[in-house]
């Protein structure tokens, strides 16, 4: 069994893998301000939440886009596991071809999902995560990473749009009943929600048009059920991409050593 870790911007997930199966899903929140030993103890107690120990880890592997907390996390993991993690970075094996301008600035959350996704499915693709950013990450025909987009996330643009006007409340994210609003809060859960699909199905079409059609969409991140489910676009939902991606990830690296 293996321990994979993903650290977001506002979350971390952690996922027991044996093999492709998910033994154990658990969430925290990113702090780079907590030391080491804090990450220890709230991981450990997570892990015994979840009745596994954590001796029990053959490896373990880390995707971080905060790279202020990567080494503290994996000093962390080291001191329940005993192993040092396996981070997602220059150097590590992935099978998968990068041809944007600069690859060194693919944020390694997108190739693990890429790596996951070129595993169940054909390219064309087109990965939608939903996250602290909307991100876009388009597959050509090859298999390659050839681009993609990066908007603000559905929670950040709402934050913003209170925080700079000064008789708008704060929201949950929700689907009204209709996309017309008749009152403040129904109009704005409109935009947020309603807004947001249509962005998402007018980009799909036209970077599907850019790939040459027959896109396959693939969605993950804390928000896309909420969200895709009132797009007009296909769109399938994978949670765990990332975790799968990672244990792919591992295995190939952890092959060679």
């Amino acid at each position: 069994m293996i321990l994979a870790i993903d650290v977001g911007n506002t979350n971390i997930v952690m996922g027991c893998m044996q093999g492709k199966e998910i033994k154990s899903i658990s969430r925290l929140a990113t702090n780079i301000v907590k030391t080491d030993y804090e990450y220890a103890i709230e991981i450990r107690q997570l892990l015994d939440f979840s009745g596994i120990n954590s001796q029990d880890f053959e490896g373990t592997i880390i995707s971080s886009v905060v790279p202020p907390i990567t080494n503290t996390l994996n000093s962390a993991i080291k001191m329940l596991t005993g192993h040092d993690s396996l981070i997602v970075g220059a150097g590590i094996k992935t099978g998968v071809n990068i041809v944007i301008d600069n690859p060194a600035q693919l944020g390694s959350d997108l190739l693990v999902a890429a790596v996951a996704a070129l595993a169940e499915y054909k390219p064309p693709l087109l990965l939608l995560d939903m996250g602290t950013a909307t991100t876009f990450t388009a597959i050509d025909k090859n298999s390659s990473i050839c681009g993609g987009a990066i908007a603000p996330g559905v929670a950040l643009s709402m934050d913003a749009l209170v925080s700079g006007t000064s008789q708008l409340p704060k929201i949950s994210i929700e689907a009204p009943k209709r996309y017309i609003g008749t009152n403040t809060i129904d109009s704005m859960k409109s935009g947020c929600v309603f807004g947001t699909a249509a962005m998402i199905d007018g980009m799909i079409e036209r970077i599907s048009e850019e790939l040459g059609g027959n896109v396959t969409v693939i969605a993950t991140g804390g928000l896309s059920r909420f969200i895709i489910r009132h797009c007009k676009q296909k769109i399938i939902f994978d949670d765990n991409l990332l975790l799968k991606g990672l244990a792919i990830i591992y295995s190939k690296n952890h092959k060679t050593n």
